[in-house]
């Protein structure tokens, strides 16, 4: 009986062990979202949705003007992106 309980303290504190890193690691989480800019969190979303839209685009056009534009397109979503990922 004696090896069972010895057991369970171990899991008793394992278990204590990881709630505090679970804690740990929400407060670190709520630290880091008081710091990011929910505008620009939206903006850099919108940019990666519109970018997988116009590659799906792309692939499926034959038309050379139109995959041009897509190109184009394309090429400024990722100097958008690259703006917002360089701006603090």
């Amino acid at each position: 009986m004696g090896d069972s309980g010895e057991g369970l303290v171990d899991a008793s504190s394992r278990l204590q062990e990881r709630m505090e890193e679970i804690q740990d690691s929400r407060r670190m989480t709520k630290q880091g979202e008081s710091r990011l800019d929910p505008e620009r969190i939206r903006a850099l979303e919108s940019l990666r949705l519109a970018k997988i839209d116009l590659e799906r685009q792309l692939s499926m056009t034959v038309h050379e003007v139109r995959r041009s534009h897509l190109v184009n397109a394309l090429d400024e979503i990722d100097r958008r992106f690259s703006d917002l990922q360089t701006t603090t």
